[in-house]
């Protein structure tokens, strides 16, 4: 979180303007409401496993995370599932992201993901499908379509 000599820390708090103190695992923020609000969801995302890049796009109006928890599962299903999001050399992950616009992150029991309201939505979506034991071929061509009728639709 605290990025090389702190930077990462300093731009979120820069951006935010709030203050953060960490203690080993534990993050306090203080400032304004909103900033905090805004500065505890870039927390949550870095903790979640995404790059500070990517989790400083939660500065911008409409982008949100979504944490997707599989707790619960048995490890060989977690295993199964996660695989499932992941697909062979990540490809599957990397079609999500590219078809929707949004970011994902595989980590623990958790599948996450930041993306404004249209690309969340789809992402989400897609994971769950992909949770839910449809096929990537559906899954990749309805997110297709949705791109596609976004496109001609000029949205």
């Amino acid at each position: 979180l605290t990025g090389k000599q702190g930077t990462v820390q300093q731009s979120l708090e820069q951006s935010t303007g709030t203050r953060l103190r960490i203690r080993g695992t534990e993050v306090e923020i203080e400032g304004e409401p909103e900033g905090v609000l805004t500065a505890a969801e870039i927390v949550k995302a870095i903790g979640r496993g995404f790059a500070p890049e990517t989790a400083m796009m939660l500065l911008k109006e409409g982008v949100q995370l979504t944490v997707i928890s599989l707790e619960g599962e048995t490890d060989k299903t977690l295993r199964r599932l996660m695989s499932r999001v992941i697909g062979r050399r990540g490809r599957a992950k990397q079609t999500i992201e590219r078809l929707t616009g949004a970011a994902l992150c595989v980590q623990g029991k958790t599948v996450s993901i930041v993306g404004g309201e249209v690309g969340l939505s789809r992402a989400t979506g897609a994971v769950e499908d992909l949770l839910a034991g449809r096929t990537h071929a559906f899954v990749f061509a309805k997110l297709e379509k949705m791109k596609r009728l976004a496109i001609e639709g000029g949205l």
